[in-house]
């Protein structure tokens, strides 16, 4: 399976506005989650509303 390279969502990134920017990386840090997983989730999430989403991801569910 083919994932976003960490380039390509710096790049995606730097074309957003400064909150949404500021809000995506926010949330990486807090779910501990690679940016690039992080704008990958927005996009298939904006594409899919039954796509893996960000309430999916919370570290230390599922233990």
């Amino acid at each position: 399976m083919e994932q976003l390279s960490s380039t390509d969502a710096a790049i995606i990134l730097e074309r957003l506005p400064e909150r949404i920017r500021a809000a995506m990386i926010a949330r990486a840090v807090e779910i501990e989650c690679l940016i690039e997983t992080i704008v990958e989730m927005a996009i298939a999430n904006f594409l899919d509303a039954e796509a893996l989403g960000f309430a999916d991801c919370k570290p230390g569910r599922g233990q």
